[in-house]
């Protein structure tokens, strides 16, 4: 190697070493350790913490800066300043950059920062303005992270130049890795990580505490799929279980679209959800290549209707002549709204990059946050000693007061008061000290019960403390209570629905999901979902949500079919696969994860679904009431092949009013007529008909009357009956009075018999606008899902209502 020269020359007693070095060892050298910093320091998140360190250092500093939710806002500059002076030796660029992904709503399922000003757009079609322009603070759920960090309960490290000091890893009082996702690119691998919802995660890892051997199915039914702040659809369920086994796997993510009337003679495909980080202005540049280039027909224009208030409107006009739903099928194939995300779950534990399954995940947060917690809970211990000792000294002083005064009175200096208090009361010198601090105005009797009243408080919080430490079970249980009251505060419902597969023909062979039983819900408003299982949804606790009236329920198989039953006498087939799935830890039998009926059946403008129904031959049939009366129990003879039947023939201006389908044939059948009329007869009244059949005489009506409900009750359950009451011409939704009287107030009839009154009008009433008949407790809502109250029980069948307090628009049973 050649000698290096210098300008100077070197003194009389230097010795010359030259070391003759490998290249190729300098270079494997030096890679390998530019390869670990890469992956330590800068491309990998920790799994304890969730986070990479420049985005643990961002939110460490805002905290430090007091950049508080209840505080003002202040200048992305001077954070990105604080951060990069004292904590990450980087450029500026990457400190804000990492800093505006926290602030956005779109990329992060919780946002860590709280953004004023343009932080960018979904895509990044519209970049974030400069650092200059934007303000941020911490956001609500920022100080979870960095909760008790004071406490001792993460260990910190010098920064790059030893000045300053910086947590390993924050507090992280919920599991910020699996709700918020990470991704980076390291030397030789990389990490890439969906969102998920903090409710299910959360739900997850206190099972995890109550059962550290749970499984990974068991874990799935907790978290069943990835919750991505975009929404959408993700379709195909096999590659998210891989993930959750093993770290690795790829599922597709779907846009949200309806098909809609977007002009008077032209259909289109409306947008509201985008696969997660694509962005509208991407999905019409690739839309118009298409078109240019005739790879794509039937696409008229396409406009972009987003806007702040509404939110995401991507409106795809159709035309003339084409079939919307095939053109949408085009769609997902050749553009990105439908996207494949490549789930690989690496993460950093104790230092080493790990490919990570949910179990382990979950494991190594908790272990995590019960080393938090035991560390908070043995500060805060110290800390109530420390204060026990002192104010046990001080109450020793208290006692002999007197004595104490004489001491210091008749001592030479402070240093011999402390040696004789210390000798004639036997106090400790931190004690004693402490005495000495106090003013004479803190030894008044008052002062003397307040420093008793802190004794005892002191005491049992140590002896709390202490129970806590000293038992694992305690431990785990106060980790799990914390960890319920984030989700409780933070939780929020799912936004991506999760579909088995995309309704397209699949070889059953190749199918991943098994057959299992579930059930098909329908809810007032309109929302098809399907249930994990089989058995019949759980009643709640009592707390009402929206969309959690279920109008009609059916058993069903995951690969299986049901039918639904419209107002104008059809049956129509539903693929039970393509329906979104409900987690098991929704609030039952809450559906506002469904999806509507327009995405599976095309109605006419005036046809609504009445019922869903089975299509088992060897079920007791399906029972239909009409408008004028009619009653009919259809056989259930369904054919196969054909995905549109009818099940009655309806006269003239005739509709289907209500269905059900009968469990046992020993229901009973209720019509409810306009003119306050109610008349309950036995199923097996009625003989059962093929589909083309009219169906025979169910009720005698008066002469303007008609039936406004019907339906099938169990006579051996608890049942109720609803009426409410109002004027001819009024609104819809114009009650005067409403009354729930006990169904077996009312006997049964004969069938075509004009049944009892079922309630008394006052003045100004002459008609029902509302009827319902069925199993106890019986709910109600709004137009909009939203809960609404009923009336006290009334014991008269034919009593008068009482004023509603919130106006009712549909009721149901039990979903069982």
């Amino acid at each position: 190697m050649a000698r290096r020269s210098t300008k100077t020359p070197p003194p009389d007693d230097f010795e010359e070493r030259i070391l003759d070095i490998d290249v190729v060892d300098e270079m494997q050298g030096s890679f390998l350790e530019y390869a670990y910093s890469v992956i330590y320091s800068r491309a990998l998140p920790d799994a304890r913490d969730g986070m990479k360190p420049v985005h643990r250092r961002i939110v460490y500093q805002m905290n430090e800066m007091g950049l508080r939710p209840d505080r003002g806002y202040v200048k992305c500059a001077r954070v990105v300043g604080e951060v990069m002076g004292k904590l990450h030796p980087h450029g500026d660029a990457s400190i804000y950059d990492a800093l505006v992904r926290m602030a956005q709503p779109f990329s992060m399922r919780l946002p860590l920062v709280d953004g004023h000003g343009n932080f960018g757009s979904l895509g990044n079609d519209d970049p974030p303005a400069a650092m200059r322009y934007t303000e941020c603070r911490m956001a609500d759920a920022t100080s979870l992270m960095t909760e008790s960090i004071d406490e001792n309960t993460v260990d910190f490290s010098p920064n790059y130049d030893g000045q300053e000091r910086e947590p390993v890893a924050l507090p992280a009082a919920f599991p910020n890795l699996l709700v918020n996702g990470a991704s980076g690119i390291a030397v030789g691998m990389a990490t890439n990580m969906p969102p998920h919802n903090l409710g299910e995660v959360i739900a997850a890892a206190r099972h995890l505490i109550r059962h550290p051997g749970a499984d990974l199915e068991t874990l799935m039914r907790y978290v069943p799929g990835p919750d991505l702040p975009t929404g959408g659809r993700i379709v195909g369920l096999a590659g998210i279980k891989d993930a959750y086994e093993s770290g690795r796997g790829t599922f597709k993510i779907r846009a949200t679209v309806t098909v809609e009337n977007v002009t008077a003679r032209r259909k289109g495909l409306v947008v509201t959800e985008l696969p997660f980080t694509v962005g509208p202005e991407k999905v019409i540049a690739k839309i118009k290549d298409l078109v240019g280039a005739k790879k794509l027909q039937g696409i008229a224009d396409v406009k972009d209707l987003t806007d702040r208030v509404h939110g995401l409107r991507l409106v795809i006009e159709i035309k003339n002549g084409f079939i919307p739903e095939a053109v949408l099928e085009q769609l997902y194939k050749l553009t990105p709204m439908e996207e494949s995300f490549g789930i690989n779950n690496v993460a950093l534990v104790d230092g080493q990059p790990l490919t990570l399954g949910l179990k382990e995940l979950l494991e190594v947060y908790l272990d995590h946050r019960f080393d938090v917690v035991r560390r908070r809970s043995e500060f805060r211990r110290g800390k109530k000693s420390d204060r026990l000792h002192l104010v046990e000294g001080l109450l020793v002083a208290l006692l002999d007061i007197d004595e104490v005064i004489r001491l210091i009175r008749s001592s030479e200096n402070s240093a011999q008061a402390k040696e004789r208090l210390i000798a004639h009361f036997s106090l400790s010198e931190v004690q004693t000290q402490y005495i000495l601090d106090t003013p004479l105005r803190r030894l008044t009797k008052f002062d003397r019960i307040e420093l008793e009243s802190e004794r005892d408080r002191l005491t049992a919080e140590i002896a709390e403390l202490t129970r806590i430490l000293e038992s694992d079970a305690e431990l785990r249980k106060l980790v799990s209570s914390e960890l319920a009251a984030v989700a409780k505060k933070f939780g929020t419902d799912r936004r991506t629905v999760l579909l088995e597969s995309a309704g397209t023909p699949v070889p059953a062979e190749s199918l991943q999901v098994a057959d299992d039983p579930c059930r098909v819900l329908l809810s007032s408003t309109g929302l098809l979902a399907r249930t994990v299982t089989g058995e019949p949804l759980p009643e709640d606790d009592g707390k009402r949500a929206k969309h959690d009236v279920i109008v009609s329920a059916v058993p069903a198989t995951a690969r299986g079919e049901v039918g639904a039953v419209t107002s104008a006498g059809r049956l129509l087939r539903l693929a039970v696969i393509d329906l979104p799935q409900l987690p098991e830890t929704a609030a039952a039998p809450n559906l506002s994860g469904g999806a509507q009926l327009s995405e599976f059946l095309s109605l006419e403008a005036d046809e609504t679904v009445v019922c869903l129904t089975t299509l088992d031959e060897a079920s007791p049939g399906l029972a239909l009431g009409t408008l004028q009366g009619v009653v009919k129990r259809v056989v259930p003879d369904y054919p196969a092949n054909k995905d549109e039947l009818e099940v009655i023939t309806l006269k003239e201006g005739d509709r289907i009013v209500g269905g059900a389908e009968l469990r046992t044939g020993e229901e009973d059948l209720v019509f409810i007529t306009s003119d306050a009329q109610l008349l309950r007869f036995q199923a097996a009244q009625v003989r059962p008909q093929g589909r083309p059949a009219g169906g025979m005489a169910g009720i005698k009506l008066t002469e303007g009357a008609e039936v406004i409900s019907f339906t099938a009750v169990d006579p051996a359950a608890d049942a109720v009956v609803f009426t409410a009451a109002g004027s001819t011409g009024a609104l819809d939704d114009s009650v005067t009075t409403s009354k729930l009287t006990p169904f077996d107030q009312y006997p049964r009839k004969g069938r075509a018999t004009g049944g009892v009154r079922c309630q008394r009008f006052l003045r100004g009433e002459d008609v029902l606008v509302l009827a319902w008949a069925g199993a106890a407790p019986a709910r109600a809502a709004q137009k909009n899902g939203a809960p609404s109250e009923l009336p006290e029980l009334d014991p008269r069948r034919d009593g008068s209502g009482t004023p509603p307090v919130k106006p009712v628009a549909a009721l149901a049973g039990p979903a069982s």
